[in-house]
């Protein structure tokens, strides 16, 4: 299915260099490419082709969000990633949330990922947000409760900012771009995708950059611990910062998030020599 909020930034034939670099984003948990729009735009400015698309279930048709498994996220990712891949010289993979967990799977089963970049990596549901009811959820998950229940997404919408934080308010009331609750069902969907990862994460041998908030209110800084400590890349970095929550694309560091997120791009890419045409 395509959702009519996915979006691809391309750069012109007479734009693109030699080495063409290209970033597939992926957004969060109930979320939709909407969220991924800014860093994409920057990401485009600064000369990556950016491809952004909805989750199975999410986006303009988030009513079918019950009818999706964790497996189903998997596979659209993996297609898209083999659909684009081949391509581009370098090719990196970056999300926010599920979207990072997802980030981090790819990178488990494909050795030619460039670099990840993982956001607010939610691996858990354990930042000081979630309600006391969520120990519940092993109980609620194994049964049919899971299709009928949800909980809700907190009044801060993730973010620090007060000013921010009213007017994605405001967007999510008026626009079809996010839900304002996290269904059982799909929750149960990224603890078995998360549950995955970390089965995995000795297979991820790509560089790797996490950036996590110390205080956010959704995943706590364990998940995107774990991550980095259990991964074989070479090449990993693990930033902290304190004065954002998990939306760290709109919040207070969002600046420094996406400087980041692309000096590291820079870094680990690798270095073509140029190619220099013999006269005979």
């Amino acid at each position: 299915m395509s959702s009519s909020i996915d979006f691809e930034l391309l750069h012109t034939e007479d734009e693109i260099q030699e080495n063409k670099n290209a970033v597939l984003l992926f957004h969060g948990l109930t979320g939709s490419p909407y969220e991924m729009k800014k860093y994409g735009d920057f990401l485009y400015k600064n000369g990556y082709d950016v491809f952004c698309y909805s989750f199975p279930g999410h986006g303009d048709r988030i009513s079918e969000i019950e009818t999706v498994t964790w497996q189903d996220w998997c596979k659209f990712a993996q297609e898209k990633y083999d659909l684009l891949r081949q391509k581009y010289n370098n090719f990196y993979v970056s999300g926010l949330c599920l979207g990072a967990a997802m980030a981090v799977y790819l990178g488990e089963y494909n050795k030619d990922i460039t670099g990840i970049i993982a956001l607010s990596t939610t691996l858990f549901l354990d930042g000081f947000c979630i309600p006391w009811t969520v120990k519940l959820l092993p109980f609620a998950l194994s049964t049919i409760i899971r299709f009928y229940f949800t909980f809700p997404e907190d009044d801060c919408f993730g973010v620090k900012n007060e000013r921010t934080r009213k007017s994605l308010a405001k967007m999510t009331a008026k626009a079809n771009v996010s839900m304002d609750n996290y269904p059982l069902n799909c929750v149960d969907g990224l603890l078995k995708l998360s549950k995955n990862v970390r089965k995995n994460l000795a297979k991820v041998t790509c560089p790797i950059l996490c950036i996590h908030s110390k205080y956010d209110n959704l995943a706590s800084v364990k998940g995107a611990k774990i991550v980095i400590n259990g991964v074989s890349s070479p090449c990993k970095k693990y930033v902290e910062i304190e004065d954002s929550y998990h939306m760290v694309l709109y919040d207070n560091e969002k600046e420094f998030v996406m400087n980041t997120a692309k000096e590291f791009m820079e870094e680990v890419a690798p270095k073509y020599e140029e190619r220099v045409l013999e006269t005979v």
